[in-house]
């Protein structure tokens, strides 16, 4: 598990938001979106990256696999984002943002096997998923049915998806 980063939030201009959720649980929500939110942004890098540099026999499975994974994850930056904006806060956006907020981190260069590159997708796959379930105390605490639901969503599609790189990797 890589180490825990806070999340730096602006504090929000604008009108007060009145969702019936505490500013303080709102901000801490907001907080832990943004980790997932670096997390997922940083996941579908790397997989975008194995897309584009996978060799060997199993390329052109691995090819289109990293292709339906790494359009998966950029569907799901956008409402990520904009449940921190709903939460009336202002969601990172910038790779030095990324950085500092994600736990799954970057694949610099690349391996030179598919199957590396296949256990370091698994292992992304997993600490997103373990980011995700880190909220859900959160938004439990608060009430906050729409942030649950979102991180539903993205514990299906990260744990689903680990499973099945998993399966490549077994004798």
């Amino acid at each position: 598990m890589g180490k825990k980063k806070s999340a730096a939030l602006a504090v929000p201009k604008g009108p007060a938001v009145n969702i019936g959720i505490s500013a303080a649980d709102r901000g801490a929500i907001a907080g832990g979106l943004s980790r997932l939110l670096a997390d997922t942004y940083t996941l579908y890098l790397t997989t975008h990256n194995f897309h584009w540099n996978v060799t060997g026999p199993m390329f052109n499975s691995l090819h289109a696999m990293f292709m339906a994974q790494y359009t998966e994850l950029w569907t799901a930056v956008d409402p990520i984002a904009e449940r921190i904006r709903s939460l009336g806060h202002p969601a990172p956006g910038s790779y030095a943002q990324f950085a500092a907020l994600a736990s799954v981190p970057d694949a610099p260069g690349v391996p030179p096997k598919a199957m590396e590159m296949v256990k370091i997708l698994v292992d992304g796959h997993e600490a997103v998923a373990r980011t995700a379930r880190a909220i859900f105390p959160l938004a439990d605490k608060a009430g906050d049915e729409p942030t649950a639901d979102l991180l539903t969503q993205r514990l299906t599609v990260h744990e689903q998806t680990a499973w099945m790189l998993r399966s490549l990797l077994e004798d």
